[in-house]
């Protein structure tokens, strides 16, 4: 696994979920500020990464997490080896 290809997943599901082109989707985007994403698109992405990533992420961590940056950074520090 890979950071770019984390960030591709993420791309296409902030993308698909939020009606937004993904080309606009950096590491520096903010959620809520850039994306205008509200509380159940955030858990929707959390529910996609700890699926596809095998990852648990609790509802203190997904608060603390305010970036796409910071989102890759969580998945790519808590996925289990492969």
């Amino acid at each position: 696994m890979t950071r770019e290809a984390v960030l591709d997943l993420v791309c296409r599901h902030l993308a698909e979920e939020l009606d937004v082109d993904p080309a606009q989707i950096q590491e520096s985007t903010r959620f809520k500020e850039d994306l205008e994403a509200d509380s159940l698109d955030l858990y929707t992405l959390v529910q996609e990464l700890e699926d596809s990533y095998s990852v648990q992420m609790s509802d203190e961590q997904a608060a603390r997490i305010l970036t796409v940056g910071q989102a890759l950074d969580f998945v790519l520090d808590h996925a289990p080896a492969r």
